[in-house]
């Protein structure tokens, strides 16, 4: 990272999303170069072009150059706008790699938002529907944005070919508030969404046997709920998963999810999702990995006055997120194990100072 005047400055593809969102929310300038200029296919994916359309669709004002070669672009950020917009993505990624970057702008627009996303609901290496809906949105709660936040899955669209579409809904706030989640509490009741979309509605129901068989020796509050979408809601693909989340006595929530491959059976993906749903709670903490960054994003730019949150130790696209938030705002975290008595303590507790981050795009009634 190279900083000139108020351009900050980076190279390479990896973290894309987070330091676009951080530049616009921050009102910096961002220049991303030598993206993937080693490669054979050299240069920004149609996933990468699309979501800077999408952010130009989202916000009014702003500027983005993107080089002939596609290497480098140049981010200028206008402000967030918000409002109702329809967007079409690609199906080399699913709905879930935009959403993510745009919850974080949606609560700081001028106007709420009303988004409807077209494309592939559930894939492998972005955070499904199911979870943005169930998981994701929540998160949001903590930080007073309660009433009118909602994700409608209209229809499903399992890979390749897509067809899904969903609708998002985000009201706007004018400061968020500070964060202080330091009691991850017991696990009291696990729920899941087992849907299954062009093949046998049965495969939901061995899905949700495969858990039970596992997560019955636990808890006996859970709920596996069967989503079967016939006709012209279940898109233009095969494909079924299974999404699980516990909820503990304080609110906090632990996910986990599997997708259908070719070649593994419906019972191999729910043991999978129920394996990875037993490791993400042992890891313990108040905030799962995958939301490790929304958290902090919403901390910073809370109200001014000491955050602290409990998460498990911070993924290498946390590390780095961390340092881009003090490079865009200059905010830096304290990290302190828990419990400081046991060398194997893995729950740390992150606590910064709020940047008192004021939504001055809004429209005052």
């Amino acid at each position: 990272m190279a900083q000139t005047g108020s351009l900050l400055h980076y190279s390479g593809h990896q973290h894309f999303r987070n330091r676009l969102v951080l530049s616009i929310l921050s009102g910096k300038p961002v220049r991303i170069d030598k993206i993937r200029s080693d490669d054979k296919n050299p240069g920004l994916r149609d996933f990468e072009i699309s979501l800077l359309r999408l952010l130009e669709k989202v916000t009014n004002g702003t500027i983005i150059e993107i080089s002939i070669t596609g290497t480098a672009v140049l981010l200028k950020p206008g402000i967030i706008s918000g409002g109702p917009l329809v967007h079409d993505c690609p199906l080399s990624r699913s709905v879930g790699y935009f959403l993510e970057p745009i919850i974080m702008l949606a609560p700081f627009s001028k106007k709420p938002l009303q988004l409807t996303l077209r494309g592939i609901t559930t894939d492998e290496h972005d955070l499904s529907a199911d979870l943005i809906r169930t998981v994701t949105l929540p998160h949001l709660q903590l930080f007073g944005l309660t009433d009118g936040v909602e994700l409608r899955i209209k229809k499903r669209g399992a890979a390749p070919a897509g067809g899904g579409e969903v609708q998002f809904l985000c009201p706007i706030v004018k400061q968020v508030k500070t964060l202080d989640f330091v009691e991850p509490g017991k696990i009291k009741r696990i729920r899941g969404i087992a849907h299954a979309v062009r093949v046998s509605p049965q495969f939901s129901n061995r899905m949700i046997e495969a858990c039970r068989s596992v997560i019955n020796r636990y808890i006996p509050d859970i709920y596996l709920y069967s989503d079967v979408y016939k006709g012209d809601e279940s898109g233009k693909s095969p494909g079924y998963a299974l999404t699980l989340l516990a909820e503990s006595t304080t609110s906090a929530i632990h996910c986990s999810e599997a997708i259908s491959r070719p070649g593994v059976t419906p019972e191999d993906i729910a043991l999978e999702a129920t394996r990875a749903l037993l490791t993400e709670i042992e890891r313990g903490g108040c905030v799962d990995q995958k939301h490790q960054t929304l958290v902090l994003m919403m901390m910073v730019l809370g109200s001014e006055d000491v955050g602290r949150c409990r998460m498990s130790e911070p993924t290498p696209r946390t590390i780095q997120f961390l340092r881009d938030i003090r490079d865009f705002f200059g905010t830096s975290f304290k990290i302190v194990p828990t419990d400081p008595t046991d060398p194997d303590c893995s729950q740390l507790l992150y606590s910064c100072y709020g940047s008192g981050y004021v939504n001055a795009n809004r429209t005052i009634a």
